[in-house]
């Protein structure tokens, strides 16, 4: 029963974890702009605002999230401001000439600790992946299911969005893709903080 439901669980995180949204246009913009550590250390954080989704549904307080609906709403509000905020910054003019060149030797990289906060934050305050988890552990795995193999369960989940978001985060930063960023680098945090400005208001938009 359990090798069944771990290869429905498999598949359905594949689909879900490969799916483009607010996780990966977080991913893109910190390994462009700011390289493969950032990259790494906001897969990380994704990976970990997924456990929080996994903790308190297979602990059982998920039901809290279905009878108030103002919790989602919560969520909702503050994650949708996150990713505009993230978006706003993204989309801010950038110094040009001799000023663009001596700013650009002065940039410090993004702490870890900062990237690792903007995965975190955009998976955790995910409504809509808090409804997934929510109809995850409910409709697809079993109620018999003991606690430590549904925590199991959700261990997996957690450490295939750290392995995918990596992969990205590595292929986004590889040395042959390095220097199509760097002259397009400008262009792709315009989009990409337009994507995230976007997302956010589709959230609130609901």
């Amino acid at each position: 029963m359990w090798d069944v439901q771990l290869l429905t669980i498999s598949a359905i995180t594949f689909l879900a974890v490969i799916s483009p949204g607010p996780d990966f246009a977080v991913i893109l913009r910190n390994s462009v702009s700011y390289g493969r550590c950032a990259g790494l250390a906001t897969a990380l954080g994704i990976a970990s605002g997924v456990s929080i989704h996994v903790s308190y549904t297979v602990l059982g307080f998920s039901y809290l999230i279905n009878e108030a609906a103002w919790l989602l709403d919560v969520m909702r509000y503050l994650g949708a401001a996150y990713l505009m905020w993230l978006g706003v910054t993204s989309l801010r003019p950038k110094p040009s000439g001799q000023i663009a060149a001596n700013e650009a030797r002065m940039v410090k990289k993004l702490p870890s600790f900062i990237a690792f906060r903007n995965g975190f934050i955009c998976n955790a305050l995910n409504p809509k992946t808090a409804l997934f988890f929510i109809a995850f552990f409910t409709q697809i795995v079993d109620p018999e299911t003991p606690l430590s193999i549904q925590i199991g369960f959700g261990v997996f989940v957690s450490l295939a969005h750290l392995a995918w978001f990596s992969f990205v985060a590595c292929f986004l930063t590889h040395a042959a893709l390095k220097g199509i960023f760097e002259k397009s680098k400008i262009y792709i945090e315009k989009v990409v903080g337009t994507c995230l400005l976007g997302l956010g208001l589709k959230i609130v938009a609901g």
